[in-house]
């Protein structure tokens, strides 16, 4: 009875009812995580270094050690990219020619006939099978002379960095002639004998075998691959217990231009054209244009290498631009060295410096301002902006988030406990930014055997890390500093 009589004021009740406070207008940007929050939820050791500015205006907006060089990776296609379009025009096309030094005369040329790259990182087996329909329909059908190769469009690299193992794809030889990004398709299959093993140029319409690479099947746990030029042949061994019932992979190519002849030759046979074996032919190549294939446009091969990532691609795109200035000074290094004082001079960038144009070398750095800048002078709406491909944002399982209303393009990079991400944000407001995000543990990279660089044990986990604070970086720039 006494509580049921109890009044309000035993229970410490208010007796006015008390209204919420409003909310500030920015509460929203007040709630979102430091960036100094989000990198140490993030765990990935080593340095994380980034920009992020007003991408019309330059206005720097928020950075981390913004000075800091770091590994680039594959970010340095970007600059790549830039670079040759500065020097080659993006109208720019690669030329492969079939040359004749004699007159052809009732279908016999009397003389030589010259395969002649250009530096074209395009040329794929298809390409060669349609040049050696041409000849014919040219007149030729046999050859009195010698059939020649020449690639010193460009230098000969046997290998784009020598610190990777030799078996890897991504890093074959690059040359003034190259095929199929300059890799090699390996085949095998469990027979009743042991494998059966193929090695072929194979792309869409064609898979001619060839005698250029060789494979041989060992009995061994490790190395996996070996690799040893022989003869003129690179030569493979691959041991036994890791091949399984079959499947296949890609294997670089480490001569790229007698690849090429050889497959060339099989195609001009195929035309009912005999050629004799391959000789090289070095410096400028005099004679008559019977044949000529040309690349797509530069532009074209930009927002593909941007989206694919090619290494071999960059290298020849970048070493024609070095020497479109001037040479190369017959290495890499040198074109890269062309490519770091284009880069000073017409970025501002104080502390870049690359040992090549695809950001496979470690020895190369960049800073995050320094990308930065490089992307203000450009600006959102540029001709580099329109080469990057879209970024997808996920969610916390890894799906795409469709319909995001946080748009990102830009350019990945990764190496080994690198992770890089460098473009532009358009805010859901329409705000544009211009950022760079590097992020390297260098000494966890370093201590990486050269024989695990293929897939070093907790590579992949850090890498997911990394890719969730770039994210979470993106989203609060987004939300920061839209209107």
């Amino acid at each position: 009875m006494l509580a049921s009589a109890a009044d309000v004021a035993w229970g410490g009740a208010p007796r006015v009812s008390i209204r919420p406070t409003a909310r500030a207008g920015d509460f929203h940007k007040r709630a979102v995580k430091g960036a100094d929050a989000l990198i140490a939820a993030a765990r990935l050791g080593g340095k994380v270094a980034f920009v992020v500015a007003d991408a019309k205006t330059g206005l720097i907006l928020e950075a981390a050690n913004p000075v800091l060089p770091q590994p680039p990776a594959c970010v340095t296609k970007t600059i790549t990219s830039l670079y040759a379009l500065d020097t080659l025009g993006a109208g720019f096309r690669f030329k492969t020619r079939l040359m004749a030094t004699g007159p052809v005369v009732n279908g016999r040329l009397k003389g030589d006939l010259v395969l002649v790259g250009g530096g074209d990182p395009t040329l794929d087996t298809d390409d060669l099978a349609d040049m050696a329909a041409a000849l014919k329909q040219a007149g030729v059908h046999e050859v009195s002379g010698k059939f020649k190769v020449n690639s010193s469009a460009l230098p000969f690299i046997k290998q784009i960095d020598k610190s990777q193992p030799d078996y890897l794809g991504y890093n074959p030889a690059v040359c003034g002639l190259n095929l199929n990004f300059n890799r090699v398709h390996f085949e095998w299959k469990r027979s009743a004998s042991g494998y059966d093993v193929a090695m072929d140029a194979r792309t869409k319409k064609y898979r001619p075998s060839v005698r250029i690479a060789k494979m041989r099947v060992v009995d061994r746990d490790l190395p996996i691959y070996t690799y040893k030029d022989s003869g003129g042949v690179d030569n493979w061994t691959v041991a036994r217990r890791a091949l399984g019932r079959n499947g296949s992979r890609w294997l670089p190519v480490r001569k790229p231009h007698l690849y090429a002849a050889e497959v060339f030759q099989t195609m001009a046979r195929s035309q009912g054209i005999s050629l004799p074996r391959a000789v090289e032919a070095k410096g400028a190549t005099k004679g008559t244009v019977l044949v000529e294939h040309k690349s797509d446009e530069l532009q074209v091969l930009l927002k593909a290498l941007l989206k694919f990532s090619n290494n071999m691609t960059a290298e020849a795109i970048g070493m024609t631009a070095s020497a479109a200035r001037g040479g190369t000074g017959g290495s890499l290094k040198a074109s890269a060295k062309k490519m770091t004082d284009w880069t000073v001079s017409h970025t501002g960038a104080r502390k870049s410096k690359f040992v090549d144009h695809s950001g496979l070398g470690t020895g190369s750095r960049l800073t995050a301002g320094d990308m930065v800048s490089a992307l203000v002078r450009q600006g959102p709406n540029g001709s580099l902006a329109h080469l990057l491909k879209p970024i997808a944002l996920r969610d916390a399982n890894g799906r795409v988030i469709k319909e995001h209303p946080i748009k990102v393009h830009a350019k990945t990079g990764t190496l080994n406990f690198v992770s890089n991400l460098a473009g532009y944000v358009t805010a859901p407001d329409g705000t544009q930014l211009a950022f760079a995000m590097f992020m390297a543990d260098e000494r966890r990279r370093a201590g990486v055997a050269k024989s695990d660089r293929e897939a070093p044990q907790g590579a992949k986990s850090w890498n997911k890390a990394a890719k969730r604070l770039q994210q979470a970086l993106i989203e609060r720039w987004a939300t920061l500093y839209g209107t």
